[in-house]
């Protein structure tokens, strides 16, 4: 058929057309996440994703930048973070984006850093925040039922989650648009609570997942901890075996993703200390990605710190500190470290994980192998894992023996290299130094009296006492409770001895009881019984008396069903040991006054802080309820800031004016040492001289005590067996083939100076069969004498080393410990070259 110049046009437009649209479709594809059963599928490609927790509001942004960095360095190539509710809309209908709650800022900065983002929107996020992330003003909506098919809920949830998702896709920040943000979180382990709905919770968890998939962002949706999440959200899992203990998705055709791997266990008042091992993560880690994971988050990452009064109940200012960067924004080595080396081999295999056919062969009682093979088995990975918890095992695999340590997995990214042992860990180990500042510890203090306040007109009163959380409406930690008595000279005893006992029921969490304006004691209850009871002995007078009672929170509660209905504060009060029997006064009638003077006057200010009567301060024990004021200079270097807390009691701090959370010294753990004695101090909340540090002390405590502290980790160790693995950085993969890019590959020590230090000391160093661990490694039977000078010449005045575990270099003639395997342990000091001139200059520029 001849065609006319018409329908030759008419064809030419059609099949540019159907180019184009072919290529929009490419493009689409290209810029969106779609996924399948093995992984996420980025770009058009699948990845291994390994990703870590960093939530905003709980670091400046300052410190963003440096966290960022980091976490890249350490393997990383997401950031997981929650959205806060609450600190976003405080009060219905204003929003607040500023500061450290700029979350656009901060996704922002994590793709500029070359991440992605997991977004978990929630809106209800737990994450030991106050409540949960959702905003106290919600609790005031009539006939709210929270996380239920509760239609005045779900407006306000869907509301929320509408505007949250307009602004990342307003600033094009998905990664359909070509953002950073290839997941997006709806609610949270509702799993966890579903039950307590009954059928409100089914529906609810249904309309959740599909008001979500709706919102069409263009990337999937998950829920953690969600068996029946609807189609097509993943349902993810939560835990620290996820390997083990996770069924796997609820449909065939999604991957298996681990949202949440916890590194550490978040810290209440009271507890004691909670470090998981490096081992550990890493075990777990290499377990699941070896049955066909191909996402795992670190929560935390970097836990950071809850600052003013954003913790829920009874947690800590401290969070996660011991994830694999601290609180201060310093690596946790060897938790940092081992993690690193553990995805660069993990990523040695990566493509053999995503696209290999995976198979499991038993090697022996508690041992095991599981391969991933190419087409042809030209290219293989292999887990060689020992799950005995007490005993090494040498397996047989492919024709050659491998030494496995117990509960540990080998990593070989072609079926005959070991390149990692989650075991054996080669990176280097840290220890935290805390150190007194030279320049910011001249404190002058001075004092203010809190008024203890009575019964007063203009106050709110009711019959008995009112409920505390909606009676601060999360305002203040802080609610008075407020009554009057009159005593007859009949009403006390005669024998005087005897004193009349006041007794309160309390719902939590604290409270300080004062009579005639007169501190009489303190009680408390804890993260597991909140409620407590209080009996003191007092002194009364003839004539009227006042009764005071403090009641103080520590966060509202952030887990649960029904959180609507929670309760907390002063229950019933009653006077025992009076001659006319004992006096009933829950319904006595109750002023209450909301907060303290200090507080909303703004006290901790600069500007304000002026126009209070500041007294000075008394020797011997402080009075409870006292503000304390003094300035100090910003101290000396660059190493993060703390504060030493540990001699007083109870209250909060602030410098310039911001708060960096409550603190709790007198809440000792189960070893009798405060659950948290130090608190940071951002470097971004100082200038260099004169910073306002306000405290409030409820109970009393040795004001003296307070230091502030440098802190770092400038003490560095490494311990490395002579069967230990050449550190992965040894190996890379060209052409499917894992060669090494040195020419022999051994085990070798390997250390790293921060912040452009160098090694200024080897305070220990021993080839043979030491003990111990970093800060504390102690000689064993056997050591080669050279070990301390042949460490010097490799290490002195250099910001790294690498020191090979070589028996040629330590022990040439073999004498050290004949016949059984060596160790090299050493310890290093971190400092400036220059350490004298160093701390001249900056003396010099302090003064």
């Amino acid at each position: 058929m001849m065609l006319t110049k018409s329908r030759l046009g008419l064809l030419v437009t059609t099949f540019v057309a159907v180019l184009l649209t072919l290529s929009e479709v490419v493009h689409c594809v290209e810029k969106g996440v779609t996924y399948d059963d093995r992984s996420l599928i980025i770009n058009g490609q699948r990845m291994l994703l390994f990703s870590g927790s960093v939530h905003y509001p709980r670091s400046p942004p300052e410190m963003w930048p440096d966290i960022l960095k980091k976490a890249k360095q350490g393997g990383l190539n997401v950031i997981q973070t929650y959205v806060f509710w609450n600190i976003h809309e405080p009060v219905q209908g204003q929003f607040n984006f500023e500061g450290n709650y700029d979350l656009i800022k901060f996704i922002k900065m994590i793709g500029n850093h070359g991440l992605y983002v997991t977004l978990r929107v929630g809106p209800f996020i737990e994450a030991e925040w106050n409540y949960g992330g959702l905003p106290i003003w919600l609790r005031e909506v009539p006939n709210i039922v929270f996380r239920s098919d509760n239609p005045s809920f779900m407006n306000h949830m869907q509301r929320f989650t509408q505007m949250i998702i307009k602004k990342m896709r307003d600033e094009r920040l998905f990664s359909s648009q070509g953002g950073p943000i290839i997941l997006s979180q709806i609610e949270n382990e509702y799993t966890s609570v579903q039950q307590a709905y009954k059928e409100n919770g089914t529906r609810y968890i249904q309309w959740a997942g599909n008001m979500a998939i709706g919102l069409d962002t263009g990337v999937p949706w998950i829920m953690c901890k969600q068996l029946n999440a609807p189609e097509p959200v993943i349902n993810t899992c939560n835990g620290r075996y996820c390997g083990d203990t996770f069924t796997g998705p609820n449909t065939p055709n999604k991957p298996t993703l681990w949202t949440e791997n916890w590194t550490a266990q978040y810290r209440t008042f009271g507890d004691p200390p909670s470090i998981r091992s490096a081992e550990d993560i890493a075990f777990a880690v290499t377990r699941f990605f070896s049955k066909k994971g191909t996402l795992t988050n670190y929560y935390m990452y970097y836990g950071g710190t809850n600052f003013g009064r954003t913790s829920s109940s009874f947690v800590t200012t401290q969070y996660y500190d011991e994830a694999p960067i601290d609180e201060y924004g310093l690596p946790r080595d060897p938790k940092y470290g081992h993690l690193r080396d553990l995805h660069s081999a993990l990523k040695l295999c990566q493509k053999d994980l995503l696209w290999g056919t995976p198979s499991l062969q038993k090697l022996g009682k508690d041992l095991e192998g599981i391969t991933f093979e190419g087409k042809g088995g030209v290219e293989c990975a292999a887990f060689l894992s020992n799950n005995d918890t007490s005993l090494a095992a040498t397996v047989e695999f492919r024709g050659a023996k491998y030494l496995i340590p117990p509960r540990s997995i080998s990593i070989l990214p072609d079926c005959k290299t070991v390149v990692y042992n989650t075991k054996m860990i080669v990176s280097q180990f840290s220890e935290r130094n805390y150190k007194k500042s030279m320049f910011a510890n001249k404190l002058q203090w001075t004092m203010f009296k809190e008024m203890i306040p009575t019964p007063d007109a203009s106050q709110i009163k009711t019959m008995e006492p009112s409920e505390h959380f909606s009676t601060t409406k999360d305002n203040s930690d802080y609610l008075w409770f407020m009554t009057g008595i009159k005593v007859d000279q009949d009403d006390l005893p005669l024998n005087k001895t005897i004193s009349p006992i006041l007794e309160v029921a309390s719902l939590g969490h604290l409270l300080h009881a004062f009579v005639n304006g007169e501190y009489i004691g303190s009680a408390n209850g804890n993260n597991i019984a909140k409620s407590f009871n209080f009996k003191k002995e007092i002194s009364l007078k003839l004539g009227d008396n006042f009764i005071s009672i403090l009641g103080a929170t520590v966060g509202f509660p952030d887990s649960g069903s029904y959180l609507e209905h929670r309760l907390a504060g002063v229950r019933a009060v009653r006077l025992l040991g009076l001659n006319s029997g004992t006096r009933e006064l829950t319904y006595n009638g109750w002023w209450h006054k909301v907060g303290l003077d200090g507080e909303k006057l703004n006290i901790f200010t600069e500007q304000d802080s002026h126009k209070f009567e500041w007294a000075k301060v008394n020797k011997g024990p402080s009075p409870a309820l006292t503000w304390y004021k003094t300035n100090f200079d910003a101290p000396e270097g660059n190493n993060p800031v703390a504060i030493q807390m540990e001699t007083m009691s109870k209250g909060m701090v602030w410098v310039n004016g911001k708060s960096i959370g409550r603190y709790w010294s007198s809440f000792l753990s189960p070893l009798g040492k405060p659950s948290q004695p130090v608190y940071h101090i951002p470097r971004a909340f100082l200038q260099p001289k004169k910073n306002l540090l306000v405290l409030l002390e409820e109970m009393g405590g040795n004001i003296d005590g307070i230091q502030i502290l440098t802190v770092n980790r400038d003490t560095i160790c490494s311990t490395i067996g002579e069967d230990y693995p050449p550190n992965v950085g040894t190996w890379s993969r060209e052409n499917g083939v894992i060669k090494s890019i040195v020419e022999t590959p051994k085990p070798t020590a390997h250390l790293v100076c921060s912040d452009n230090k160098t090694i200024t000391e080897v305070n220990f160093a021993s080839y043979g069969d030491p003990t111990g661990s970093c800060g504390h490694f102690l000689l064993g039977k056997c050591n080669a004498p050279n070990s301390q000078n042949i460490v010097e010449q490799y290490c002195l005045g250099k910001t790294e080393c690498t020191v090979p575990v070589d028996k040629n270099i330590f022990d040439k003639d073999g004498n050290t410990c004949p016949g059984i395997p060596k160790t090299l342990s050493i310890q290093v000091h971190c400092g400036h070259k220059n350490v004298r001139s160093h701390m001249r200059g900056m003396l010099e520029s302090n003064l």
